[in-house]
């Protein structure tokens, strides 16, 4: 049977009370009653109850963690990322899988019951007002990969998705390519609208080069493969932007399955810079989205938020840059 606070206030020679004072963060107990304690808890491997301490405090350190994107590899890096952060402050993750749901209601049914102290909404394709609806039912939220604004809702940690589609644009046309072609992810999704943006900026605005767009249904590789299959039966563009890694993976698959040659008769570059895009057999050019940073300064902004709900919703932007691999050809 697990030792109990009984136990502990028996062999130390102090109350209960004391004990649980001890065991509760902010609450008042001398360091001699605390060596006491502690010393006792240790003897006998007692180890406090979270949730009989959250009935103290009424902070019950669950942090919601939501997604609506389990196709894609990337977010096991995310996921692994933002969990260890978490627990390494001494909070508590709450995975909350949307299944491509954009109504926050559920989600915020689903928290309200665990009574979570905050939530992080990790997504680069749901709006600002789903995570604003959190804000709404006052549970301080951050989202993460989310759309940048100068005024945002709520807190936002990410990248300029449509100086990305810039980066993109340039360095095909840099490279001599000039049938350029952007293969986004699903149309409505935030970062597809925003990566699009930026890429036809620059593809319109520079002489002699012929673009195109197509959308793949989901951020996943069998969509990236199947949008792609259905682009080499047309009149196929010299180089594509794969808005993601995953699908950039995915159309490589479907070129290689076509008898053609990477970067010799099609050129690809992708976005995020995912752990499988540095494989060998794969050796994607790529676009780095500094993942950990963003996860980091997200776990900031929320521990901040906590100490301080109604503090003034930041945005904070961090810069990508150009992997350079192998599936585009040299710059001209």
């Amino acid at each position: 049977m697990p030792v109990t606070l009984k136990e502990v206030a028996a062999k130390a020679g102090v109350s209960r009370s004391a004990v649980s004072r001890t065991f509760t963060e902010g609450a008042s107990v001398s360091l001699k009653t605390r060596k006491k304690v502690e010393k006792a808890a240790n003897e006998l491997g007692y180890s406090p109850n979270a949730l009989a301490s959250s009935l103290t405090t009424g902070r019950t350190k669950l942090i919601g963690l939501i997604s609506n994107n389990f196709h894609n590899p990337l977010f096991l890096e995310v996921f692994d990322l933002f969990t260890r952060s978490l627990q390494d402050r001494g909070l508590r993750p709450l995975l909350v899988n949307l299944s491509d749901e954009t109504d926050p209601g559920n989600s915020l049914r689903m928290l309200r019951q665990y009574s979570v102290d905050g939530a992080i909404v990790a997504s680069s394709t749901l709006s600002p007002e789903f995570s604003k609806a959190f804000r709404d039912a006052r549970i301080p939220v951050v989202h993460s990969f989310g759309r940048f604004a100068n005024a945002p809702y709520v807190h936002v940690v990410g990248i300029d998705n449509v100086e990305c589609g810039r980066m993109a644009a340039r360095s095909l046309i840099a490279r001599g390519y000039r049938r350029i072609a952007f293969m986004g992810g699903p149309r409505e999704a935030t970062s597809t609208i925003d990566r699009r943006t930026g890429f036809l900026e620059v593809a319109n605005a520079s002489d002699g080069i012929e673009v195109s767009e197509s959308y793949a249904t989901a951020y996943s590789f069998a969509a990236g493969r199947t949008e792609m299959q259905r682009l080499l039966k047309q009149d196929r563009a010299d180089a594509y932007f794969c808005g993601d890694d995953v699908l950039s993976i995915g159309a490589l698959s479907a070129i290689e399955s076509a008898n053609l040659r990477v970067p010799e008769d099609i050129g690809v570059i992708g976005l995020n810079d995912m752990e499988m895009a540095r494989w060998e057999n794969i050796n994607l050019t790529t676009i780095r989205q500094p993942i950990s940073q963003i996860i980091s300064s997200s776990i900031e902004l929320i521990v901040a938020a906590l100490d301080d709900p109604e503090r003034h919703p930041e945005a904070r932007l961090f810069a990508c840059e150009i992997v350079e691999r192998g599936t585009l050809r040299p710059t001209q």
